[in-house]
């Protein structure tokens, strides 16, 4: 059974898309603030409901000259006073300005018209926030929570929270305490990246660092590890997941700077991460987290050596290709064509030849080495028919045969490459309507030669 919040979350409207102009991301801030009764609390030079409109208008005042940014305004225990425990509105919460451009105006006349009243309803007003975005294909969807209390109408924000950013709705939301006691910051943890608004002067700082990193991406550089720990692997491409949505946001391809160093990236620091290094086979990073304002480091065990494959001479084969496994594994990892080199994590490997007959090995791919795979120069086998019939050739080995090839039943003459060895066709005509007229040829393929084989 859904709550209330959830199940609104569950049901989010479809409203007109907004679509972008420019490669960069347009950021949506929704200002959910505190209107509750509680608001008349008082810090050091008044109370809280008016410093908290003072300095939330002056911000809303400074980013309404920023054309990538859109505001809207949500309040919550504005409209319905508290007359018990019993008779209190836990569906108070009201969008007041819905996301425009140039409405910095209208959040500001609505922001001081505020007036604390009811109780704290924070799960269901994030739950109605979902609305509160119209669908944008190229957009950052930001909430900043501003209270001075916990949630009072049995909701549960945190379970809320995880569904709007599981949902792609909104990145990790950020929420601003306004002296509130430690038990119950600790309650908010959970909801967003939360800060400790203690008094007025840090209640402005804390605005201050909530929109410079609403606003701003953070350098990170990926160090991808050898055997010996070091950043010497580069020249592979990694692509950032959001660790909750799922969504794409990043693909890079990792280089080395001009001082040896892997490059700087710029990365959103909000929410979480999940980093696949498309290494054969790839390697997967979750939960990573970007702290904001400092130089992060994601260091990612990727050695890497490399596999050429090679034919002995010269070769009749027009594309030859290989499968690479995890050793013990069935699952194909790669197809790799012959005469080429190709990177992969160190460890054993098995390997299957797409030759006539398959040739299997084993190799163990070593930290900045070149292994090689070296196989015979093949030979030619022309099959020629009597008549067209059943033919299979099958390679003979240790008193074995192996079937590696059946030929059309619609033609008399085949050219085959096939890998130096003893072979057998054998071979019925198709007017043949018993067993007894099954005839069959012994014949051998040399290295650069070509067999003629008739029946």
């Amino acid at each position: 059974m859904l709550t209330p919040s959830l199940r609104t979350l569950a049901q989010v409207k479809v409203k007109r898309p907004i679509t972008t102009s420019s490669d960069e991301p347009l950021t949506r801030i929704l200002f959910v603030f505190d209107g509750s009764q509680s608001m008349y609390g008082r810090w050091k030079s008044g109370m809280k409901i008016k410093i908290a409109q003072r300095l939330l208008g002056e911000v809303i005042d400074s980013l309404s000259v920023r054309p990538d940014i859109m505001m809207a305004f949500r309040a919550y225990g504005h409209q319905s006073p508290v007359i018990s425990r019993e008779q209190r509105d836990c569906e108070d919460t009201k969008l007041e300005v819905p996301f425009g451009t140039g409405n910095a105006d209208f959040i500001r006349k609505k922001l001081d018209e505020i007036v604390p009243k009811g109780t704290t309803p924070i799960a269901y007003s994030l739950g109605q926030a979902a609305n509160d975005f119209p669908p944008c294909d190229n957009c950052r969807n930001i909430i900043i929570l501003i209270t001075d209390g916990i949630e009072e109408c049995d909701g549960d924000p945190c379970a809320v929270s995880w569904a709007l950013q599981k949902k792609g709705i909104v990145l990790k939301p950020f929420v601003i305490g306004m002296g509130l006691d430690e038990d119950i910051m600790k309650q908010f943890e959970c909801v967003g990246n939360f800060y400790d608004a203690s008094n007025e002067a840090v209640f402005k700082n804390v605005l201050s660092i909530v929109i410079s990193q609403a606003m701003n991406s953070t350098s990170v550089q990926v160090n991808l590890l050898d055997q010996s720990g070091e950043p010497t692997e580069t020249d592979v491409n990694m692509t950032f997941y959001e660790q909750f949505s799922g969504a794409m946001k990043y693909n890079f391809i990792h280089t080395i700077n001009h001082r040896g160093n892997p490059d700087t990236l710029m990365i959103d620091p909000l929410g979480r991460y999940k980093m696949v290094v498309h290494t054969i086979p790839p390697v997967t990073l979750d939960s990573i987290e970007i702290t904001p304002g400092i130089h992060n480091v994601i260091a990612v065990n990727a050695p890497q050596g490399q596999l050429f494959l090679k034919i002995r001479g010269l070769s009749d084969y027009k594309q030859l290709q290989c499968i690479i496994r995890k050793h013990g594994s069935m699952q194909t990892l790669n197809v790799q064509d012959f005469n080429t080199t190709t990177k992969y994590i160190v460890g054993k490997y098995d390997l299957e030849v797409l030759s006539l007959p398959r040739l299997k090995f084993s190799i163990d791919i070593k930290q900045s080495h070149t292994n090689t795979i070296q196989i015979p120069q093949p030979g030619i086998a022309s099959i020629l028919l009597m008549t067209k019939g059943q033919a299979d050739i099958f390679l003979e080995k240790d008193n074995k045969l192996e079937l590696i090839y059946t030929l059309s039943p619609l033609s008399v003459r085949e050219t085959l490459v096939l890998q130096p060895g003893y072979y057998r066709l054998i071979y019925r005509p198709a007017n043949s309507r018993q067993s007894l007229y099954t005839l069959q040829k012994k014949f051998k393929v040399t290295s650069g030669s070509s067999t003629q084989v008739r029946l």
